[in-house]
């Protein structure tokens, strides 16, 4: 039989429950955090496209390594990768609509000015540039070496036009505006995106004509992305964007630097012919270690003797050039171009010698850049 005292307590521990239940949900209210704050807020990315094969048509689908580069605007390659829109805020400019190998100087500046200037800007997170691979190296390098930001600048090609039925354009689209959304990619300097790899503007180089795998380091990869998702290794450790002494903002010409390829039977003229063009820096693309053959030293050190540095390289594509070694460089007054390849030293030299033309200074900027 239900007494007084047993349904007073029941009446006590419904409203005890009741009053418990209304502090919790109160409780949760105000720690649960709003609904738009579990949202992760995606990254601003600008597509600055320039042209190149990942802009390119064919003919026909079977068409891979024949086709006509800087065909389709950036608003169609955009268009044509909806996924885009899953990792990032994405826009596109037309800097250029050209097949890289016809990049200047002056295109040169201008596109550097232009990422400079979107780097500044606070509603940017990221750029990403579209350009030809032929010289998707000196480009890169070049941004590497003169735009102070440590917002991803990633620049990125492909193989083939998108009309081929093995087009790499559309993922490496995809992947290059993924690593340039991802905060991890911060402080890495001017990134190359091809073929799933990340790779540094600095020391990456295309090696393979005709096949999607075309570029590549001799020291590695930084990084892979896979399915829109970045996966880091390595950092490169030598000096570039915010800890570069140049500055795109500064810089209005670059000086005539020629590259002098070595070979057997190399002759003296294309050395002599560099002299007279007004080169202010020939690049020697030596044998070997940055080798010069002894018919050619004489041309050399007239030509130093007149104001032109002469910079040792080599052809051989992976290694490094000694200094002192093949050649007395200290003695010759010549600097050599460490692990730079012909094309790069000639963009570092070129960018040097904006600042200084004494050889010591030179030689310390090819050892830390």
């Amino acid at each position: 039989m239900l007494t007084l005292h047993t349904l007073a307590r029941g009446v006590a521990a419904v409203i005890l429950s009741s009053t418990l239940g209304i502090a919790a949900a109160q409780t949760a209210t105000a720690t649960a955090p709003p609904a738009s704050a579990t949202v992760a807020k995606k990254a601003n990315v600008v597509v600055l496209a320039t042209g190149g094969t990942i802009a390119g048509a064919g003919a026909s689908a079977a068409n891979s390594a024949t086709y006509q580069a800087a065909k389709v605007p950036v608003d169609k390659l955009i268009a044509g990768v909806p996924e885009l829109a899953d990792v990032a805020n994405v826009r596109g400019e037309q800097v250029f609509q050209i097949a890289s190998e016809s990049f200047t100087n002056e295109k040169l500046l201008t596109l550097g000015k232009r990422v400079a200037a979107l780097a500044k800007d606070p509603g940017v997170d990221g750029i990403v540039i579209t350009h030809g691979t032929d010289t998707i190296e000196e480009t890169s390098f070049f941004l590497t070496l003169t735009v102070h930001t440590e917002k991803p600048i990633v620049v990125v090609g492909s193989m083939r036009p998108g009309t081929a039925m093995s087009a790499d354009g559309a993922l490496n689209l995809y992947d290059a505006v993924a690593v340039a959304a991802d905060k991890e990619s911060r402080g890495k300097g001017v990134l190359i995106v091809m073929n799933d790899d990340i790779i540094s503007g600095r020391d990456s180089g295309k090696r393979i004509n005709i096949k999607t795998n075309a570029f590549g380091s001799q020291w590695g990869a930084l990084g892979s992305v896979v399915e829109g998702k970045t996966y880091w290794f390595r950092a490169p450790v030598k000096r570039h964007t915010m800890a570069s002494e140049f500055d795109i903002e500064t810089i209005n010409a670059l000086p005539v630097v020629l590259i002098v390829y070595g070979s057997g039977e190399m002759g003296t003229t294309m050395a002599e012919a560099a002299g007279k063009a007004g080169a202010k820096a020939i690049i020697h693309a030596g044998t070997g270690n940055g080798s010069v053959p002894d018919y050619e030293v004489a041309t050399l050190r007239k030509l130093r003797a007149d104001g032109v540095q002469i910079i040792r390289s080599a052809r051989v594509p992976d290694g490094f050039v000694l200094r002192n070694a093949e050649q007395p460089d200290d003695k010759y007054d010549w600097v050599v171009a460490h692990d730079l390849n012909p094309q790069k030293a000639k963009i570092l030299a070129a960018v040097a010698l904006t600042r200084t033309s004494d050889t010591k200074e030179l030689q310390r900027i090819f050892w830390q850049y």
